[in-house]
């Protein structure tokens, strides 16, 4: 009796930990894009607690290799590659998340009328077509030489040519619901229109929109590093990933530790987006949740 009360008894799984469990073995693109991107995110609140100054310069200190004082070194001015890679982050995440909301935001109201009202959809679908021609490169280089570069600049500037996008997309799933019984049900009622697109036609858009935005969040991060490594996007002195390259490119060869950080970073970030917005693909679509 002793022997058997000695052998250590397993505790039940709780139900929230077995549930845990469960989703990320069933889900774990979105599991890994989301502990990255967590990760990212984190470092980049955290910055001033760790990070230490990313924009002061010290000539004496310039191209130091990576060692226990400089994690990853120094750049040609002397600056810690291992601050301005975390603060360029915030930059990159930022500008991702402001530009996926806007867009979203925009698309959605004008997607959800010109799906709605027919005589509304000729009008706003040809001046969609018309933005989707602009380059968001282009777009961004003609607002910097009218105003002047900074951060707000550059998310307008991506944000313009992706709402054609959202409208696009909003507009079809519209196209397709009012259509359907219960639509046309609430409008032999009477309804309202602004609760017909509220109550029965909003929800439909949800799914597609949040897998949109993910892929609307990392094509602005790499738009915002290309703008910036062509001298379009932010001021210089602040830190972001793309003019990090940009300045780095000159000492690849007498001092690489100065490109790869920001490279790295920014790969990791979009992959993790990619990731986690193939995983939310996977996860709201009924066809292939039922296949899964």
């Amino acid at each position: 009796m002793s022997a058997i009360a000695a052998e250590p008894t397993l505790r039940p799984a709780t139900p929230r930990s077995a549930q845990l469990r469960r989703f990320a073995r069933r889900n774990p693109t979105i599991v890994a894009g989301g502990a990255i991107l967590g990760l990212i995110a984190l470092l980049a609140i955290l910055a001033p607690l760790f990070a230490g100054d990313a924009v002061t310069m010290h000539p004496a200190l310039r191209l130091r290799p990576p060692s226990a004082e400089d994690w990853l070194g120094t750049d040609h001015l002397g600056r810690d590659v291992f601050a301005r890679t975390i603060y360029g982050a915030r930059v990159s995440l930022i500008v991702g998340m402001s530009v996926a909301a806007m867009s979203i935001t925009v698309g959605l109201v004008i997607g959800l009328l010109a799906g709605y009202f027919r005589k509304v959809e000729a009008v706003v679908m040809r001046l969609m077509d018309g933005l989707m021609a602009i380059p968001a490169i282009l777009l961004a280089i003609a607002l910097v030489a009218l105003t002047r570069a900074s951060v707000s600049t550059v998310i307008i500037a991506i944000t313009i040519p992706e709402i054609p996008r959202v409208v696009r997309l909003v507009r079809a799933v519209v196209l397709s619901v009012r259509e359907a019984p219960y639509v046309e049900a609430a409008i032999a009622g009477g309804t309202p229109t602004w609760k017909i697109l509220i109550r029965h036609i909003l929800p439909s858009t949800i799914a597609p929109l949040i897998v949109q935005a993910t892929y609307i969040c990392a094509s602005a991060i790499l738009i915002e590093a290309a703008l910036s490594f062509l001298g379009a996007g932010t001021p210089p002195e602040i830190p972001t990933w793309g003019n990090m390259i940009a300045q780095s490119r000159l000492f690849l060869s007498r001092a690489p530790w100065t490109i790869f950080a920001p490279g790295i970073a920014l790969a990791l970030v979009v992959l993790a987006v990619n990731l986690l917005g193939d995983g939310l693909r996977d996860r709201l679509d009924p066809r292939l949740a039922r296949r899964m």
